[in-house]
């Protein structure tokens, strides 16, 4: 159903017995791990690797945690060739954008 997030690995982290809390867990990696993420660009721009460096780092648990691997290899990726990794921003921009959209549907779809 999903393409990047895992309901498995969200239930695995998170529990299944508390629909309430796990939607204010996915709402706090959105506005955190996910909005940090899209800021990257900004930092690409002005050379400010390590900026780079320490929101990619932070976000990893957080794709764990959803399931999100290939995300995660991706975040490990730009943290291990920083100054080269500008390209690989886009490739996450555009998984950034499909992981936002799929909590969203799955957070309207706990019960």
């Amino acid at each position: 159903m999903y393409q990047i997030i895992s309901e498995q690995s969200i239930y695995q982290y998170f529990g299944d017995d508390d629909p309430e809390m796990i939607r204010q867990m996915i709402q706090i990696i959105i506005d955190t791990n996910i909005k940090d993420l899209k800021e990257l660009g900004t930092f690409y721009e002005e050379g400010d690797f390590a900026t780079i460096k320490k929101r990619c780092h932070k976000a990893k648990p957080s794709m764990s945690y959803i399931g999100a691997i290939k995300t995660r290899k991706t975040l490990e990726e730009i943290e291990s060739n920083l100054e080269n990794s500008a390209p690989l921003n886009d490739s996450l921009q555009e998984q950034i954008q499909l992981i936002e959209t799929e909590l969203n549907i799955f957070v309207s779809a706990i019960n």
